[in-house]
């Protein structure tokens, strides 16, 4: 929970607040960004909703900061709508579930509604009333993890929902040792219809991405839109193991169309196919410039 003793004195004025045990992990700034702002090392709210959609965007981030650093100074009348908004749609069957985790540095998760059994992509928290919503919508299937890092609440996931959880083997550790799906691949795997996952070594050693039905790319920590930079990027200052080698694993993205990246870390980022081809590109060349 906030708490207003520690509240930031770069928050202007008025109920919303962000206090000093922010971890600048951006979730507030990208989720509700007309009211968050990065100032100073930090989190802040810069202007304070004015609209009702403001305010559940708002609401929406502070329940789904990992660090609980966001408060209000009155109890927020429309705290119940905004869980009940979660997961909150991005386009057609596709949901981010909100709830980020400290356990993964707050890194974004999503949900796949799909007739043939619902995908869980990474762990967010495991939120009572996330987990309700989940219910409601068909519960999970799979729990599909990206890589060793983002892997939050997975044990609770699968133990309430009974679900299969998916990691490549060289991503698994003493916390993952009993997932029921381990991942033995080089090459790209035709999981189940419209479902493909790729391996790209390079952040780990055991990173894949999943792309779906041709347009929604999960890249875990991979691939991820800059908005400072306007362009797809890689991590380098975070990568754990080749940076070679995640140049190379970005190359083999090429081959595919897809409409949607959406990462763990870093801004999500939507364009025509022709576009994000034109993006990927760029941020191999970009990558290639660093290698020199």
């Amino acid at each position: 929970m906030a708490r207003l003793e520690q509240k930031r004195e770069e928050n202007i004025a008025g109920n919303f607040y962000v206090d000093s045990t922010c971890i600048d992990c951006d979730t507030c700034r990208w989720m509700a960004p007309s009211t968050f702002s990065r100032i100073g090392e930090q989190s802040a709210v810069y202007e304070q909703p004015s609209t009702s959609s403001e305010e559940i965007k708002a609401l929406q981030a502070l329940l789904s900061c990992p660090t609980a650093s966001i408060g209000t100074l009155n109890p927020p009348q429309k705290i119940q709508q905004a869980q009940n908004s979660f997961p909150i749609p991005i386009a057609h069957n596709v949901y981010h579930c909100g709830y980020h985790s400290e356990k993964s540095f707050a890194a974004a998760s999503y949900f796949i509604q799909r007739k043939e059994g619902n995908i869980l992509v990474d762990s967010p928290k495991f939120n009572p009333a996330l987990v309700k919503r989940l219910e409601e919508m068909g519960g999970i299937k799979y729990l599909y993890l990206t890589h060793k890092d983002d892997i939050a609440d997975h044990q609770k996931f699968h133990d309430h929902f009974n679900c299969d959880r998916i990691l490549h083997r060289d991503d698994i550790t003493s916390t993952t040792q009993n997932i029921e799906i381990p991942l033995d691949i080089d090459k790209p795997l035709q999981f189940e219809s419209e479902i493909v996952i790729i391996p790209v070594p390079g952040h780990t050693k055991g990173h894949t991405v999943m792309l779906c039905k041709d347009e929604f790319l999960f890249t875990g920590d991979h691939l991820a839109w800059s908005e400072n930079l306007n362009q797809l990027i890689a991590f380098k200052n975070h990568c754990w193991y080749s940076w070679e080698k995640l140049a190379e694993s970005m190359e083999k993205l090429t081959p595919y169309s897809f409409n949607w990246v959406l990462p763990g870390h870093g801004r999500r980022y939507y364009s025509d196919k022709e576009t994000m081809r034109q993006k990927l590109k760029e941020c191999i060349q970009w990558i290639e410039s660093t290698l020199k």
